[in-house]
């Protein structure tokens, strides 16, 4: 029987495929795991290039807000990449998405972000927001992300003020609200 007292349906658990952990087994934990199996089996990556779970905290007008970012390649040591899944269209998930790569890392941007919805996917130039390619099949595999590496600007984004915007924009973007209008408090299990 399904746990429905949530803000997801939870079908019970499974097995993190890249840290073997157990997680609740929510529709869209089964995409984040067929995301990670993907750019291991099909694009070439190593699952110790990829960090799973990353996570942003914004605190604006007393909202809390803890933006995850589903995983973060990193190559040579350099965070390269990042994947945001969310259902539903990409457009909307462009912009907090390249907030998230603009911030999640204190020494620089990360230069590439990629947003899909497991069907459909865009690749973003984190710098202008730029979109580079579109499609499951835009994803850059290994072999083309390290070609890609020499061309890529890792700068730094030290400007406070151009911080907080960001932060902002996360923080707006990825607020859940239940569909009383109300913020959701989901439940706690004493794990973050």
């Amino acid at each position: 029987m399904a746990d429905t007292s949530g803000h997801h349906i939870i079908y019970g658990t499974l097995q993190d495929f890249l840290a073997g952990e157990e997680l609740p087994d929510t529709d869209d934990e089964r995409y984040r795991q067929q995301l990670a199996m993907l750019l291991v089996e099909e694009k070439g990556f190593s699952a110790t290039e990829l960090l799973p779970r990353l996570f942003i905290e914004t605190l604006f007008n007393d909202q809390l807000v803890k933006s995850v970012v589903e995983l973060t390649v990193c190559i040579s040591g350099r965070r390269v990449m990042i994947i945001r899944y969310g259902p539903g269209s990409l457009v909307t998930r462009e912009r907090p998405a390249i907030a998230a790569a603009r911030l999640l890392d204190p020494e620089y941007r990360i230069p590439l972000a990629v947003v899909t919805n497991s069907r459909d996917a865009e690749l973003l130039e984190t710098k202008t927001g730029k979109v580079l390619n579109r499609g499951m099949h835009g994803i850059p595999d290994r072999k083309k992300l390290v070609e890609m590496m020499g061309g890529l600007e890792f700068e730094s984004f030290p400007d406070e003020m151009a911080r907080e915007r960001e932060a902002r924009i996360l923080n707006t973007f990825d607020v859940e609200v239940c569909c009383r209008n109300g913020t959701c408090e989901l439940p706690s299990d004493g794990v973050d």
